[in-house]
């Protein structure tokens, strides 16, 4: 983990290097890829392995995003209905999708995929479950948007977060989705080179 124990530093030195695994795939618990987050953990997982001669060795796969796998899709859009169903009259609900930002200069500047990534997950979810009604996209700052629904009249709200914890529950350990990210990893490791190749094309692979 970055941000709390185990950190990324104990798990590769202390079980990684222990355990003297011969592949190793990197699943970034972000579903859309960002320079700020996905991105970030790769550069710390660099500056690791480069200082390693038998971690530079050790063929490594990255998934950078995988918010197109159907298993995600799915289980959000199923997560969506479940919750829609506890609202007294469902067809009246606005669905509201929240995302965390990122500096405007990431997207226009540094070309981070991530705003377009969060866009066409959206669309993927309201895609595969299109039961769940017509739906408003709103894109200005959630504060805002809140207020200007109140004033419209809106009395019930479903808000489905795209990054964090919010009404629609965290997928969890709902199976779908965990057996897809388990085959995500499986479908990687043929594609494992050491971090020294990879470094090469890393630029080039974080906008695809």
């Amino acid at each position: 983990m970055r941000c709390w124990y185990p950190f990324m530093e104990e798990a590769i030195q202390q079980q990684i290097k222990w355990d003297r695994i011969t592949k190793l795939v990197l699943l970034p618990l972000f579903p859309q890829f960002s320079i700020s987050t996905t991105g970030s953990s790769i550069r710390v997982l660099q500056r690791i392995f480069m200082d390693d001669a038998y971690l530079l060795r050790l063929p490594v796969s990255i998934i950078r995003f995988w918010y197109r796998r159907q298993g995600y899709i799915r289980s959000i859009a199923d997560s969506i209905v479940t919750q829609l169903s506890k609202f007294e009259k469902p067809e009246e609900v606005l669905i509201f999708f929240s995302a965390h930002g990122v500096p405007v200069s990431y997207d226009e500047n540094d070309g981070d995929p991530y705003k377009d990534q969060i866009e066409e997950c959206i669309y993927l979810i309201m895609r595969e479950h299109s039961r769940v009604g017509p739906v408003q996209w709103l894109k200005p700052y959630t504060n805002e948007v809140l207020v200007e629904l109140g004033r419209k009249g809106v009395k019930s709200l479903l808000a489905v977060p795209i990054r964090e914890l919010g009404r629609v529950p965290a997928l969890g350990c709902t199976s779908s989705f965990i057996t897809d990210l388990a085959d995500a990893v499986v479908e990687a490791l043929p594609s494992a080179k050491s971090l020294s190749i990879l470094r090469e094309t890393a630029k080039e692979s974080d906008c695809r």
